[in-house]
């Protein structure tokens, strides 16, 4: 195995006379800085070349040593490394070859400071595992910043959700996390994941590790482009794709380019995703409410807001959960032809459909006025951070301008792993076993609704991973999530997701949690929204 301390050049010997040969354990044993030396000795360089007179290995400078005791400075700086902290107990020593042809000393300069560690029971040889750290440091490391703990919950709810809400609430600690928007992580299919980056390391040549093309590896535009036609009944040009790094980017990147183009608006629909909504605003883009009914957004108040551009999930509108219908999708058609309008299609969870038939996409409808935007977030992880868009002609050099200005594009080994899964019909197998096993949870909720929480109405429940909850009742829905939470149960309430007055409710999660949780949760809930009644 290579070292990872490189070297550079021939030593040059010094007066030092000690050897490797008197650090021993014992009768036949290896002792601190004789393991792995011969296989990492120095390669015969070039006479003329000389090594930089130093070592990465804590910033030795050899030039600081006295010219008659190098060996105690060794020494010295290593108990000083390891009594701060920088050598904690398991940390392996360079090589002793290694570290000579780095400070030009002599191996038995190194050899002899090792020995004077091992003596004082600091280090210790390990065989090929080489000379390793074994002494705790003499004082404690100092500890690492501590995160700040989570706002309590009456805190976390009792003002209007803030950009770093999310976060807050994903480091609140509970027994049950029943949030929206998280798939079945224990299901990801690591067997298969690893299968695929075998055949993808086993086929890339030295060059396929350079910078990527920041639209995204060939090889994934491809098999999106495929999956998209098989899945979604959206015909895309691979050269039409191109990956981002999740729906997040994508919002961020089109609140950029629509910026530039002169919008300072994109509607969206109410209640809507307050992510989604937090991203736009971001970039500088209002955010004017259109009200969701039965049949999805109404598009003649999307007209009232004269905004150029709207944001929308039809398949399955979160938080609702309704599909947008025929009639209202011809209407939203008419809107972007005479408008001149932009859709922006957010497709997230299209996939997960359980009692109804597939929805098809707008962007197999108009693909000239939709920017359509899917990703693997709520199919394999969200880890992953993977996602693609297909914008309208008119975006797409701006859209990828965009994308290589903000990180040059994806990380390209994952890419080609997830274009591998797609070509091989393992990601269609994972999609088959995510419907049934989401569907029994989805089953579970609505089972556990029915028991603890008679009153509650439920919406959204024929597709995707939540559903949501409504009540009649005068309460506030921050209030039962406070209590809730405080109880180990996590929500998130429907007013978070609404930027209009509207009933009181729940958006909880269902794929995630086990069906044992979701029936606990449940139940919490049923009692805390009694003491809050």
């Amino acid at each position: 195995m290579t070292s990872p301390w490189c070297h550079y050049g021939p030593v040059n010997r010094s007066n030092d006379s000690a050897t490797d040969q008197s650090i021993t354990n014992g009768a036949g044993s290896q002792g601190p800085g004789s393991a792995t030396d011969a296989a990492e000795s120095p390669p015969q360089g070039s006479a003329t070349y000389e090594a930089p007179a130093g070592a990465d290995f804590l910033q030795l400078n050899i030039d600081d040593a006295p010219a008659g005791g190098r060996a105690d400075w060794l020494a010295r700086h290593l108990r000083l490394a390891i009594a701060d902290g920088r050598l904690p107990v398991g940390s392996r020593l360079p090589a002793t070859r290694v570290l000579a042809g780095e400070l030009r000393v002599s191996r038995g300069v190194i050899t002899e400071a090792y020995q004077r560690l091992s003596e004082d029971g600091h280090v210790a040889g390990r065989g090929r595992n080489g000379t390793v750290v074994v002494a705790a440091p003499a004082k404690a490391r100092p500890e690492a910043p501590a995160d700040p703990p989570p706002p309590p919950p009456s805190v976390l709810f009792a003002a209007p959700p803030g950009t770093d809400v999310f976060d807050a609430l994903r480091s609140a600690p509970a027994r049950i996390d029943l949030s929206p928007g998280m798939p079945d992580l224990a299901a990801f299919p690591r067997t298969a994941w690893l299968s695929a980056e075998r055949t993808v390391l086993k086929e890339l040549s030295a060059s396929d590790f350079g910078y990527g093309d920041p639209r995204g590896a060939p090889a994934l535009r491809i098999a999106v482009a495929d999956w998209l036609a098989r899945n979604r009944g959206i015909r895309a040009d691979p050269g039409d794709v191109v990956i981002a790094a999740g729906t997040a980017q994508t919002l961020t990147l089109l609140g950029q380019v629509l910026h530039g183009d002169g919008i300072r608006a994109v509607a969206v629909e109410d209640p809507g995703s307050l992510g989604a909504r937090q991203h736009l605003r971001n970039g500088g883009l209002a955010t004017p409410p259109v009200p969701v009914d039965a049949d999805g957004i109404r598009v003649d108040e999307l007209r009232a807001t004269d905004a150029p551009a709207v944001l929308l999930t039809p398949a399955h509108q979160f938080p609702t959960g309704v599909v947008l219908g025929g009639e209202r999708r011809r209407d939203l058609m008419r809107w972007a032809t005479e408008r001149g309008g932009l859709i922006i299609e957010d497709d997230y969870d299209a996939e997960h459909r359980y009692d109804r038939a597939p929805v098809p996409a707008l962007r197999s409808l108009l693909a000239e006025h939709v920017c359509y935007a899917g990703s693997v977030s709520k199919l394999l992880a969200p880890a992953l951070r993977i996602g693609w868009v297909l914008a309208p002609p008119r975006y797409r050099d701006a859209l990828v301008a965009a994308k290589r200005f903000a990180d040059l594009g994806n990380a390209v080994l994952p890419q080609l792993v997830l274009a591998q899964l797609m070509e091989s019909g393992a990601l269609e197998r994972q999609l088959r076993l995510l419907r049934g096993r989401h569907r029994r949870r989805r089953d579970a909720m609505i089972a556990a609704v029915s028991t603890h929480l008679p009153q509650a109405l439920v919406h959204g429940a024929a597709a995707g991973l939540h559903l949501t909850i409504t009540f009649d009742a005068g309460f506030r829905d921050t209030d039962l999530a406070a209590a809730a939470l405080a109880r180990g149960v996590k929500v998130q309430p429907l007013s978070w997701h609404s930027q209009r007055p509207h009933r009181p409710g729940l958006v909880l999660g269902y794929a995630a949690p086990t069906a044992t949780d979701i029936a606990e949760g449940m139940a919490t809930l049923g009692k805390t929204l009694r003491h809050l009644s």
